[in-house]
């Protein structure tokens, strides 16, 4: 089994920054592509960023100069580094990744159990 751990959620200033963190960890052959996904109170879940295995990297419009993701493939972990923060940032970030186990042979796609961030004015 596998399991995506984020880390780095907080209360942070508007202006502010915070660094999110998703570790996968388990019976893991390959991490494929990962992304961050934020949702907001009464909202539905909406795609903050991707990464693929050779860094290739996508970005909603709503976060592009000021976010930027990263990944270290050695540690099969994620990385999110928010800077600028404004209250509408204010989520619920949850951890995507797309995960060829041991035992695997195609790409499954797994959860971590989210982390919030909120971005106070």
């Amino acid at each position: 089994q596998v399991q995506l751990v984020e880390s780095g959620g907080g209360l942070v200033q508007a202006g502010g920054s915070l660094n999110l963190s998703c570790a996968a960890s388990g019976s893991i052959f390959r991490v494929n592509v990962m992304g961050w996904y934020r949702q907001a109170p009464g909202k539905l879940r909406e795609l903050v960023a991707t990464i693929t295995y050779g860094g290739r990297t996508t970005y909603a419009d709503s976060v592009k100069g000021r976010f930027t993701i990263s990944r270290d493939n050695a540690k099969n972990t994620m990385y999110l580094q928010m800077n600028s923060l404004k209250p509408e940032d204010t989520a619920v970030y949850y951890c995507n990744a797309n995960v060829i186990t041991q035992s695997g042979y195609w790409g499954s796609d797994y959860w971590g159990q989210g982390t919030q961030v909120t971005v106070a004015s």
